[in-house]
């Protein structure tokens, strides 16, 4: 597997580059701020790879300039239904500060206006990945909170009384825009003892049923 190239840039575009490594060169697609400050024809660079095997079509590279990039690919790609090429898409549509903020706070209109990630695409990004981009909880989308509020619905004295991972699963469904009154019955029936990811995939399976 190949993690890091130097050599010399003899091609580039906006989204991919060619790095001469003692003769050998090696084409790598790029995330448009790795494309960006890249260095110049002729110049030397230095890329951090993550190696994707293609089945049928043998080994696609991909380049970021730092570790950190890197990593948040390779995170992306453990969201189901996120491949390679959408993964780039959305490290290029987004900076990856921006990107994280958007996902820790379940912004799926922001996430949405990414080219290539639809809703599903968007609420898998908030789902899945809120816990391992960021080290606080999914903040509350704008108006949202007063609809998460048990004190604001008839049936707030039973929220309140929710287990912490019920109420915290209750908090991220309502992030992505749903009410207390119809994720309710869903959350009635989950086992508070498992993990709250898990929980939550499994309220958004029960209320795409509904």
């Amino acid at each position: 597997m190949i993690a890091h190239l130097r050599g010399r840039v003899i091609d580039k575009d906006a989204e991919s580059a060619v790095i001469d490594v003692n003769g050998v060169g090696y084409e790598v697609a790029l995330s448009s701020a790795t494309a960006q400050g890249l260095a110049a024809l002729g110049a030397e660079a230095r890329l951090w790879v993550h190696s994707h095997f293609v089945q049928d079509g043998g080994l696609a590279l991909y380049g970021f300039a730092d570790r950190e990039e890197r990593t948040l690919f390779a995170t992306l790609l453990g969201v189901q239904g996120v491949g390679p090429k959408v993964a780039l898409a959305i490290l290029s549509g987004l900076p990856a500060a921006e990107l994280t903020r958007a996902i820790a706070g379940a912004d799926i209109a922001r996430l949405t206006q990414i080219k290539g990630v639809g809703r599903k695409t968007a609420e898998r990004l908030a789902v899945e990945l809120r816990d391992k981009l960021v080290p606080f909880p999914v903040a509350p989308a704008s108006g949202a909170a007063g609809r998460s509020n048990p004190s604001s619905s008839p049936s707030g004295g039973a929220a309140s009384a929710w287990p912490e991972r019920i109420r915290d699963v209750q908090g991220a469904l309502a992030s992505l825009g749903y009410r207390l009154g119809e994720v309710e019955p869903v959350l009635e029936r989950l086992d508070p003892e498992r993990p709250v990811d898990e929980l939550i995939k499994q309220a958004l399976a029960a209320l795409r049923r509904v």
